[in-house]
């Protein structure tokens, strides 16, 4: 019995510093397994890293389903061949980011389903609402007014004077684009997205044609 007692002792005090060496080892590693210790880069943050605030501000958002023309309508056919009632358009207009310069950009995205298929589709600006007719909707929107309407001079009606946002659909009907401009639109006259029947011509006399105006869907910016 003298003996067992004698060999626990001298156990218990080794037993005790192996313990408290291993702790040392593994807390080196700043906690549990794969959870980032609060000096980590990004743990402060929530793992943001670089600043992910941006600054790109939403100006107007559009997602309208076509319809003929009615007061109050927000989206408007004008050929439901090439534009069926119940096609959908959505637009997405963005400022850039606002870090002090004069002028920061703008953003434009544009969706369509349910258009016709395969087909090559111009797609425009323009500076006023939709109306019944489809030259309600005014001339291109120009960040450099042409003095001479409708233009067709390549030096005003171009795609960084103006936002053009041509596409092509696929066999469904859907198609998408996206355009920037280094200026920012002056919202009182920026008011309507206007859909024509090919896309747009850029020679002298005929820049920015783009066949007949086939769907309208007004834009209110912020």
């Amino acid at each position: 019995m003298t003996l067992k007692r004698t060999l626990a002792a001298l156990a218990l005090p080794l037993l005790l510093a192996a313990g408290c060496g291993g702790t040392d080892d593994e807390d080196t590693g700043g906690g549990e397994p794969g959870v980032p210790s609060p000096t980590d880069p990004g743990a402060a943050d929530g793992g943001g890293g670089e600043d992910g605030g941006g600054g790109e501000r939403t100006i107007a958002q559009v997602s309208e389903v076509f319809e003929p023309y009615s007061e109050g309508a927000a989206a408007v056919t004008y050929d439901e061949e090439m534009v069926p009632e119940g096609s959908r358009v959505e637009l997405t207009i963005a400022s850039g980011d606002e870090d002090g310069e004069e002028e920061p950009g703008t953003e434009f995205a544009l969706e369509v389903s349910g258009l016709q298929g395969d087909h090559d589709f111009g797609a425009h600006m323009h500076t006023e609402p939709c109306g019944a007719e489809p030259d309600d909707s005014g001339p291109h929107y120009q960040d450099r007014k042409d003095p001479e309407q409708p233009s067709t001079d390549p030096r005003y009606a171009n795609d960084d004077n103006e936002v053009w946002l041509d596409l092509r659909t696929d066999s469904r009907g859907d198609g998408d684009s996206d355009t920037d401009v280094d200026w920012s639109p002056r919202p009182e006259e920026m008011r309507s997205l206007v859909i024509h029947a090919e896309h747009t011509k850029t020679a002298e006399g005929e820049a920015g044609m783009a066949g007949d105006r086939l769907a309208c869907a007004n834009v209110e910016l912020k």
